[in-house]
């Protein structure tokens, strides 16, 4: 639909990257669309530290930028990674591709990048307005109004829409108002670890496997890197706070990176490491669940805002980009009627958002530990025989998740029935082996 229909308005609050998408769904549906971001404009300063520059792409985002025309430009400005490579301290390291059957991958893509080319495509309809330094600052849910105060010159307007949707992130200042709302539930779960960035340079990410996410798991904490365009490596160190507060010297950081991930030292360089690792606090990884995403006839959370959860399955970004493709075909099916589509949208999505975000707290476990189990490996040989020889029927959870569109919670019921068929097919076989040996 491309929406000379419908002239509703439209309040996005926030300008990241799922903020900047809604936008340009909302503007293709010919809504007048307002942006509202406390923060400057991203396209004119440097990125914060902090905040990885670099995220995972899978299918569901992507076919999220497809419906807007975007993502040809975004691949081509991507790294694809066809695997995971495994540092393993014995120095056995290990490839494990993604999709060894029909060769699917996943694509690293620069955050900055991302979210210029969404306000850039934002800001070229032209029935859209962007602000930023605006901080949304109060929520009239029964006048379906808000208040907007700039933060340059401290000017407080209200402002009233048909829909305002709050991509704002995982402190939401929407959610947080829902929140006093009757019978709104919402949970917030830290986790013990936290996480600290790291690069290696262009002038020795050349010395990395290229088109794979490498993985230095550890047992009870791990690292990663993903490759940039320019063959440099945005890495991640992921670990427990108590971790992070013993190693407080120069001596013990190289002590640690030496004795935990060697290969690593030189690539990003000794000096790199000591001075970002001392110059740095690890920031926080929060999960968030809500029973429901809507309030009044207007109002929205999508993305962050309303699931947001720890990084470790790379659907962080994706199911945001996700949220936005189902409110706008929700919002095709009730013929742009706003009430009842984020009522929808509040009972299609909460089972599927809360389902992504135990998975990824379950994937954590699984980087930093399972990969290296044998009983791992045996799983992923059984999921591609089983993958080749029922094609369509038999799905590996991955691939489910990060290579199609099911829904999140029918890709978890899928994969417990899986459980089950190998569990009866185990105990087949141990029966019939001992009936062998018993009778013959």
């Amino acid at each position: 639909m491309d929406g000379t229909r419908s002239k509703n308005k439209v309040i996005v609050v926030g300008g990241g990257l799922v903020g900047a998408l809604c936008v340009c769904f909302m503007a293709k549906r010919g809504y007048d669309v307002f942006m509202y971001e406390k923060r400057e404009d991203m396209r004119k300063i440097i990125v914060e530290r902090g905040r990885s520059i670099n995220l995972a792409l899978s299918h569901r985002g992507r076919r999220a930028l497809r419906h807007v025309g975007l993502e040809d430009e975004i691949l081509s400005n991507a790294v694809p990674m066809l695997g995971r490579y495994l540092h393993k301290l014995n120095c056995r390291n290990d490839y494990v591709p993604y999709d060894p059957v029909a060769n699917q991958c996943i694509y690293s893509v620069n955050r900055n990048f991302l979210n210029q080319v969404l306000l850039n495509a934002a800001q070229a309809h032209g029935n859209v307005k962007l602000f930023f330094k605006h901080k949304m600052t109060k929520v009239d849910f029964a006048s379906s109004t808000i208040t907007i105060t700039n933060l340059d010159t401290g000017e407080i307007k209200t402002e009233s829409a048909d829909l305002v949707v709050g991509a704002d992130g995982a402190f939401s200042v929407l959610r947080q108002h829902m929140q006093l709302t009757p019978m709104f539930d919402m949970s917030q779960a830290y986790i013990e670890h936290g996480y600290m960035e790291l690069c290696i340079p262009t002038e020795r990410g050349t010395n990395l496997k290229p088109n794979c996410l490498h993985i230095w798991p550890r047992g009870e904490f791990m690292m990663i890197a993903l490759p940039n365009q320019d063959t440099s490596w945005t890495v991640t160190l992921f670990m427990p706070f108590e971790k992070f507060e013993s190693v407080i010297s120069e001596d013990d950081v190289l002590s640690f990176f030496e004795a935990n991930f060697p290969d690593s030292v030189s690539a990003i360089g000794e000096r790199a490491l000591v001075d970002t690792f001392l110059g740095s606090k690890p920031s926080s990884l929060v999960s968030i669940k809500c029973n429901r995403y809507h309030a009044g006839d207007g109002f929205l959370i999508v993305g962050d805002a309303a699931h947001a959860m720890v990084p470790f399955y790379g659907q962080g970004m994706n199911a945001g980009f996700e949220d936005c493709s189902i409110l706008h075909e929700i919002l095709d099916e009730t013929e742009d009627n706003i009430p009842k589509s984020i009522k929808d949208f509040s009972s299609r999505r909460r089972t599927d958002a809360h389902a992504v975000c135990d998975l990824a707290m379950y994937n954590y476990i699984e980087m930093r530990d399972l990969v290296t189990r044998p009983t791992y490996r045996l799983r992923r040989m059984l999921d591609c025989f089983l993958e080749r020889l029922f094609p369509g029927s038999w799905t590996p959870l991955y691939n489910s998740i990060s290579f199609g569109h099911t829904r999140y919670s029918q890709c978890v019921r899928n994969r417990q029935w899986q459980d089950k068929i190998l569990k009866v097919g185990l105990a087949s076989c141990v029966l019939l082996a001992t009936l062998i040996i018993v009778f013959l």
